[in-house]
């Protein structure tokens, strides 16, 4: 399997849907499933009807997982979307944001 480009703690750019161009932290990646939950992005409700344990009902509000092609890691130095290349720097493995050329980590 490739080495994750997209990882938990990363900075991204939603590049389209209802949320494009809104910038977020990635909280849960989902490699097998191809998704990403980004904090404050895609935030769906679900109406939910009182119960015993929630006598009050309501709408839940939580972020709901979205495509990993659909967001693009920041660029480190101007926080517009980029890609990433894979680098070796001192015998370690790190990844580099092709459009500014500056280590994202390591």
């Amino acid at each position: 399997m490739a080495a994750a480009k997209i990882k938990k703690g990363d900075s991204v750019v939603v590049l389209s849907g209802k949320d494009k161009g809104k910038t977020g932290t990635v909280a849960k990646v989902m490699p097998k499933d191809g998704k990403v939950v980004v904090e404050g992005v895609n935030v769906a409700a679900r109406h939910r009807k009182p119960t015993q344990q929630s006598p009050q009902g309501g709408i839940d509000r939580f972020e709901a997982p979205m495509s990993i092609s659909k967001v693009a890691l920041a660029d480190p130095k101007d926080g517009k979307p980029t890609r990433v290349r894979f680098e070796e720097k001192d015998g370690k493995k790190v990844r580099v944001a092709v459009k500014s050329g500056e280590t994202i980590d390591g």
